[in-house]
């Protein structure tokens, strides 16, 4: 039911309008009266109403001044002018407001009833428009928290090669520039030595999130930021400068603010920790080598417990980490690199979930596909984005979602065909198509013939 704020000085104008529209639009609106101006702003106020009736002339506050006051605290208000006088008049000061209807007194009730019926499809477009704004959203936020982990991933891996683009896509989506960048490493260790393995696990989300939480409030927005889940006990944040900023301008706010982690870390959630920074880098591979400095600055043995940046270790120490990488082999690289199996295991659960998520739309499909089934509906039904779900379906099927469903429609109606107890009109009406023809084009596409020639062979 839509709410109608009526103002008018004249209690007989409201309570005509009012009959009028009660008996012409029953059960259509919850009417709200008003007799000056300074009570329509205190009603629309209290009432929030979708629609409001305002009279020209009302003694004190002028209805075109209580319009622009209603208006500014309701901007989704629609607003129908009512005047006894010509509305050029004061059409110019009521088009500035928004107000798109008028009525002239005394007004036939077909023209009232036309004016609320195109206000109210207005409003119905409005909300619909709104409501496919706020889903769009909706999705874009789930997917920005999959898109962070995604990047982090990706500057954490061995195996750049052929990830620069996907890196860029992120990067967009997340809206951040990453031309230059430094690691740091968050490496914790447990306090309770005790915990079981299940119980570790169960407390490795809240950790992380307790991690990012208190990085937030130190960095608040100063810096552009993304952080990894937590892999093997260690957490990584990617942190992008500002350009020309100075390396060690940088590197001293960051271990003012590593001092403010640790504390708090111990404190809430009875881990101790190291943090090691890399160095400022550049593009993809320079983002990976931040995060081996930062790991190697992290697990330096004079380090536990405090903060670390790579750049203030002796050059013996830098030399020592540079020879070490010279001497280990690609496969031993990828051994010694313990973030490696967790990114492996990661992407296997997430290709497992994918798969049950398709698994669980192909049994969806099996059991409607006699109906008008759209990709976005399937999506909806799995909880995934329709982009993000047309892509994994076809990863994982290799049919596009409509040529999925056209196989199986063309498949069931074989089967039908076969067993000869039914016209071909009847069987295309079975598998989910409406017209004959559509239906013997689409059948002779798929199998090279005709469903008569199909029945005849």
């Amino acid at each position: 039911m839509y709410r109608l704020l009526i103002a008018d000085d004249e209690a007989l104008e409201r309570e005509g309008l009012e009959w009028i529209i009660t008996r012409m639009m029953p059960e259509t609106f919850h009417i709200i009266h008003a007799s000056n101006g300074r009570e329509a702003i205190q009603k629309a106020d209290e009432y929030r109403p979708h629609i409001v009736m305002m009279d020209v002339q009302m003694p004190g506050i002028q209805g075109l001044d209580a319009l622009k006051e209603i208006k500014a605290h309701n901007p989704t208000v629609k607003m129908v002018l009512v005047t006894a006088y010509e509305y050029f008049d004061y059409a110019q000061q009521a088009l500035s407001l928004g107000v798109k209807e008028y009525l002239v007194k005394p007004a036939k009730r077909e023209r009232i009833v036309s004016v609320l019926q195109r206000l109210m499809d207005e409003i119905k477009e409005e909300r619909a428009s709104r409501g496919e704004q706020l889903a769009i959203r909706e999705k874009y936020l789930q997917l920005l928290p999959l898109a962070e982990t995604e990047l982090a991933l990706a500057f954490m891996s061995d195996r750049t090669h052929g990830r620069e683009v996907e890196a860029q896509r992120l990067a967009e989506l997340l809206e951040l520039s990453w031309q230059q960048g430094l690691a740091l490493v968050i490496a914790l260790k447990q306090a309770d030595a005790s915990n079981s393995t299940q119980a570790a696990e169960d407390r490795r989300k809240p950790i992380a999130d307790t991690v990012r939480g208190l990085f937030s409030e130190q960095i608040k927005d100063r810096y552009r930021w993304i952080a990894s889940p937590l892999l093997h006990e260690h957490i990584v944040i990617f942190l992008f400068a500002r350009e020309g900023m100075e390396e060690d301008v940088l590197l001293q706010e960051l271990r003012e603010l590593g001092t403010a982690l640790l504390k708090p870390l111990e404190q809430r959630c009875a881990i101790q920790a190291s943090i090691g920074i890399g160095s400022i880098q550049t593009e993809l591979e320079g983002m990976r080598r931040s995060y081996d400095e930062a790991v190697f600055a992290s697990t330096y043995p004079s380090s536990w417990g405090r903060i670390c940046a790579f750049a203030n270790l002796q050059h013996p120490v830098q030399e020592e980490y540079k020879r070490q990488g010279e001497r280990v082999s690609d496969e031993a690289a990828s051994e010694r690199s313990y973030v490696e199996l967790a990114i492996k295991r990661i992407r296997e659960e997430r290709e497992q979930h994918t798969y049950n998520v398709v698994e669980r739309a192909g049994a969806y499909i099996q059991e409607r596909y006699q109906e008008e089934l759209s990709l976005e509906e399937v999506a909806e039904q799995v909880h995934l984005n329709p982009h993000y779900f047309s892509k994994v379906f076809k990863q994982q099927t290799g049919e596009t979602f409509i040529d999925y469903v056209t196989r199986l429609r063309i498949d069931k109606a074989k089967a039908l065909i076969l067993e000869g107890q039914f016209s071909l009109k009847e069987v295309c009406y079975m598998i989910g198509y409406k017209d004959p023809n559509y239906f013997s084009r689409v059948f002779k596409k798929v199998t090279g013939v005709t469903p008569t020639e199909y029945r005849t062979r």
